[in-house]
């Protein structure tokens, strides 16, 4: 009996301690600040993601990757904020971050953030030839990476274009359309592209070619994934507020009113045939 108490009483401990190494098991192991920096960026708390990465600087081998994700919050967090020291700081986090270190993948953010940081500055001639190369390297980024790089690309071609005689800018724009149509046979669910498509004919002149491309920017607003209600709402006031208001000018024979009316009932008549 007395034996059988004691192998009782070894096993409940047995038992306990395996209790115990399967608890310690099951602890999730902690996330390095270098991990944690990545997962706010992507989440957006950029004010998080940049203690995290401050953090992550001071690990041995891990000073460029968090330089990199440092640089590129701040720049996030200056768009919003527009502090001129979010700016200062991220050129300084991204001028010191050794490329060769990093993957390739690495190496394309950084270029997009260099690209990025030129953009903000205004600079946006600079900032459209960092990015343009970018855009045939689309397959390293995610699809909303993506997105943000023709975006970024396109306004920073549109405002340089903006600085130019009238007699340079249908020559850009007409660069811009061939690189957007070539960005859309490749990934035709490009909100941005197919945006900027018109966009891009309207600021050219040929208001036709705009309305054209607005109304194939809607069909094919579909392939989006948020199903074109970001892209439709653009498109709308692109239309609405910019293309019908050029086209009235060019009436010399009808009423604006008139003009105005008729395209925009054109305009609605042909958004009904393709609701969302």
């Amino acid at each position: 009996m007395q034996a059988l108490t004691v192998f009782i009483r070894g096993w409940a401990g047995l038992a306990l301690l395996m209790a115990g190494s399967a608890t310690a098991l099951a602890q999730p192991a902690p996330v390095d600040p270098l991990s944690r920096a990545r997962q706010l960026y992507n989440a957006e708390k950029y004010d998080e993601a940049i203690t995290a990465a401050r953090d992550a600087a001071a690990r041995p081998g891990s000073k460029n990757e968090a330089g990199l994700l440092l640089g590129r919050a701040l720049l996030e967090r200056h768009r919003a904020s527009r502090v001129a020291e979010d700016l200062d700081a991220a050129r300084t986090a991204l001028r010191g971050v050794d490329a060769t270190s990093l993957a390739d993948r690495s190496r394309l953010d950084l270029v997009v953030g260099l690209g990025e940081a030129l953009y903000l500055d205004g600079e946006y001639r600079s900032a459209a030839a960092l990015l343009e190369p970018v855009l045939e390297q689309m397959g390293l980024l995610a699809p909303p990476a993506r997105e943000q790089v023709v975006d970024w690309w396109a306004t920073a071609m549109d405002r340089y274009a903006q600085t130019r005689p009238p007699d340079e800018r249908t020559a850009i724009y007409d660069g811009i359309a061939a690189r957007l149509r070539q960005h859309l046979g490749r990934y035709p669910d490009s909100a941005a592209a197919s945006y900027w498509l018109p966009a891009s004919a309207l600021a050219s002149g040929d208001l036709e070619l705009a309305w054209d491309l607005a109304l194939a920017g809607w069909v094919r607003s579909v392939l989006a994934p948020d199903k074109g209600v970001a892209l439709r709402a653009d498109l709308d006031r692109l239309v609405t507020q910019a293309l019908i208001p050029e086209r009235v000018k060019r009436l010399a024979n009808e009423p604006d009113a008139a003009a105005a009316g008729r395209f925009t009932a054109e305009w609605d008549e042909a958004k009904t045939r393709w609701p969302q």
